[in-house]
């Protein structure tokens, strides 16, 4: 068993796995102002309230796009457990190749997550993280990874507009009954859901078109749940996508 870690601006996801087996996912706020102490205090917490017996793991892998995050929790790590934690990086076996301009500017869990969906659904793939960004990059049909595109989160973004309007209130991401809102609430709640799932069908038709073939299309973070399924082109929504490609990572690359 390893414990799998996946740091983001928001959250920290950590899961036990098993043999493929994803077990006890926990959810911590993610916070670069704690101390490594107080991060191993959090993992030891977490293990009594799950009776998990840190003998048994043999590894830790850790995937962040916080860096002042990932030196506290690897520390933490090896506090609580006596491992090593393992960090998605350059350097790493992937089974992916990365084709853009500077492959060392990837980001860890754009990583985690095509090599996951690579390995779970296939290729070619489109792969969409709806959190504190948005992010939607390719894998081809020769499992290279393309790029893609980054734009601003759902939540951050209706957040900032809240923010800089004077009338305009801090909405909730749910859809309401129709697109076209008869009230300010619902109005933006349908430019929140119905237009983000039009975008997203409109990126995934111009990405299809640059690869030259119909692809998978798997969605995780946050508010995937909350918009895929207001699209019209089949979306998987995979929420233990990036645990997945934690553990297809540290067994390629264990020693």
């Amino acid at each position: 068993m390893i414990l799998a870690i996946d740091v983001g601006n928001t959250h920290i996801v950590l899961g036990c796995i098993d043999n493929g087996d994803i077990l006890n996912i926990v959810r911590i706020r993610t916070d670069p102002h704690e101390t490594t102490t107080e991060y191993a205090i959090k993992l030891k917490d977490i293990m009594e309230l799950y009776e998990i017996d840190t003998n048994a793991l043999e590894g830790a892998i850790i995937s962040s796009v916080v860096p002042p995050v990932t030196q506290l929790l690897t520390e933490a790590v090896k506090m609580i457990t006596g491992q090593d934690c393992m960090v998605v990086g350059p350097g790493m076996k992937t089974g992916l190749n990365i084709r853009i301009d500077d492959p060392g500017t990837l980001a860890p869990d754009i990583l985690v997550g095509s090599v996951a969906a690579m390995e779970y659904y296939g290729v070619p793939a489109i792969i969409m993280d709806l959190g504190t960004a948005t992010t939607i990059v390719a894998v081809d049909g020769n499992r290279c990874y393309r790029g893609g595109a980054i734009l601003p989160g759902v939540k951050l973004s209706y957040e900032a507009l809240a923010a800089g309007t004077s009338l305009l209130p801090d909405i909730s991401i749910v859809p309401p009954e129709k697109v076209i809102g008869t009230n300010t609430v619902d109005a933006m709640r349908s430019g929140a859901v119905f237009s983000t799932a039009a975008s997203l069908d409109g990126m995934i038709e111009r990405m299809e078109e640059e690869l030259g073939a119909p692809c998978a299309v798997v969605a995780t973070g946050g508010l995937s749940n909350a918009i895929a399924p207001y699209c019209r082109r089949k979306i998987t929504c995979d929420d233990d996508l990036l645990l997945k490609g934690l553990w297809i990572l540290y067994r390629k690359n264990k020693k």
